[in-house]
């Protein structure tokens, strides 16, 4: 080998480590996705994992016909903004968080939507956690002894 060899051979690792550092350098960011998901409405909340508020979005912002708010359309145009708002802050993964009106079994239609076009958007999810308050009791419900009467 000859001396310009031994240089260029080198100089071209010399840059393979660099870019490889670089691509090391990018940190993947993380962020909770509060999703509360009614049959009235849908609301999208982003906070970093401090509680600091990154990206909130719902369904009004998206739509202004109030009966397409819990719609799974408008739950993919309110995970797009999202997206395009977390890409800009380089987060990459995602702790979910689920939540349904108090006391409903399950969520309204928007949330798996949002989930889904997330994960097509390139976010990788972590954890999925169901934070849907229950009643313990509370107080008397409306209605009486014998209840509503008709």
């Amino acid at each position: 080998m000859s001396g310009e060899e031994i240089v260029k051979k080198e100089i071209t690792e010399n840059v393979e480590e660099k870019e490889i550092k670089k691509i090391k350098d990018k940190k993947e960011y993380e962020a909770v996705l509060n999703v509360y998901t009614s049959f009235n409405n849908t609301l999208v909340h982003v906070t970093d994992m401090a509680g600091q508020t990154l990206a909130k979005v719902t369904g009004g912002q998206v739509t202004k016909q109030s009966r397409l708010k819990a719609n799974p359309t408008i739950a993919m145009f309110i995970a797009r903004r999202v997206a395009e708002k977390l890409t800009e802050l380089g987060v990459k993964n995602l702790y979910v968080r689920i939540r349904a009106k108090t006391g409903n079994p399950a969520p309204g239609p928007g949330t798996n939507a949002i989930i889904k076009s997330l994960t097509r958007s390139g976010f990788k999810i972590l954890n999925i956690l169901d934070t849907t308050r229950y009643p313990r009791g509370g107080p008397k419900k409306q209605g009486g002894r014998r209840g509503r009467r008709v």
